[in-house]
């Protein structure tokens, strides 16, 4: 998953890392069994990302798309976010990401899920999404906008594709203290606020959700004591990850920011 933890060793997250990533995770069960108990997820949703299912309704929400209108899943993965999202709201959905892996999936999700000429999903990256200016009415990136570098060019590239009045929402952590040197570094200094507002946003709000990070702790929990048989690489990956993060489970918080394009 695309959790962030804290300490120093973290690898290349390259669109060759993630592909290798969602290869190893359509081969594990395990894995997804983990993250579906403790994120309420339906078994096909193709959820990539550690955003609970009580967190669709709130984003569908705030979003406020018109009916027929496009979103914009951005870092879409699997796209299981968009595609739930995009059914519930009744609009048309482009997904973007750099893994060609993930659009695979996505494409055969979004065509049981949605059914045909609702979904389009094309190969981007946070910085440049190759859409025409203004066209989206929303847009939405889960567990993301950390990886650009930096943050601030993929919130200036998603005003620009979101039309006057368009809604974003994002999802990532932040430091419980800034600066915090046990925080990765594309986190360390990370504040929502401040970027979106320098970006051009209006509205914006930017929440802890903790009932999200709880969910996260018992995921972690429960992978770090799954017994690994060596077989499964994915689930091997998440336990690293557990551990990782229930060593300093304190140094971040979990975000959710929405904001409105001028």
């Amino acid at each position: 998953m695309r959790a962030e933890q804290s300490g120093p060793r973290q690898p290349a997250r390259d669109s060759a890392y993630f592909d290798r990533w969602y290869a190893e995770m359509e081969a594990s069960p395990a894995k997804d069994a983990i993250l579906r108990r403790h994120l309420d997820l339906p078994a096909d949703l193709g959820s990539a990302g550690v955003v609970p299912w009580e967190a669709l309704d709130e984003i569908a929400q705030a979003l406020r798309m018109p009916t027929d209108g496009l979103l914009v899943d951005v870092a879409c993965g699997r796209g299981g976010y968009g595609i739930e999202i995009a059914k519930r709201s009744g609009t048309r959905l482009i997904g973007v990401d750099f893994s060609a892996v993930a659009l695979r999936d996505a494409r055969r999700i979004a065509a049981r899920r949605l059914g045909p000429g609702r979904a389009e999903f094309r190969v981007g990256v946070l910085t440049d999404l190759d859409l025409p200016t203004g066209v989206a009415d929303a847009i939405m990136c889960t567990d993301s906008v950390q990886f650009a570098d930096p943050p601030a060019a993929a919130l200036s590239e998603f005003r620009r594709v979101l039309a006057g009045g368009g809604r974003l929402a994002l999802t990532t952590w932040q430091p419980t203290s800034p600066g915090d040197p046990r925080v990765v570094s594309r986190l360390r200094n990370l504040d929502l606020r401040r970027e979106l507002e320098s970006a051009g946003f209006h509205h914006v709000v930017v929440e802890q959700r903790l009932r999200w990070r709880a969910a996260e702790r018992g995921a972690y929990e429960e992978a770090v004591a799954t017994v690994d048989d060596g077989r499964d690489p994915a689930l091997a990956s998440l336990r690293e990850e557990g551990r990782r993060a229930l060593d300093s489970f304190e140094t971040l918080q979990r975000i959710v920011a929405y904001a409105t394009a001028p």
